[in-house]
């Protein structure tokens, strides 16, 4: 569901940008940024549930290295 819509979002913007009366380098400069935008928020989600798993994993951890002595 969340690739299916974030497609609709990329087309609806691509339509919207074609029919944009702008120059070619203001709709490159359009494009670049919502990349930009796209790429960050997918890393921002993979950090943050790494980080989650990591505290998970650190927490098991440290209650075994706490249950064995």
């Amino acid at each position: 569901m969340a690739y299916a819509s974030m497609l609709i979002g990329f087309g609806m913007f691509a339509i919207g940008l074609f029919n944009a009366p702008f120059e070619l380098n203001v709709k490159g400069y359009y494009i670049a940024v919502i990349l930009l935008i796209s790429f960050s928020a997918i890393v921002v989600q993979k950090v943050t549930r790494d980080n989650a798993e990591d505290q998970d994993m650190m927490a098991e951890q440290e209650y075994r290295r706490n249950t064995q002595a």
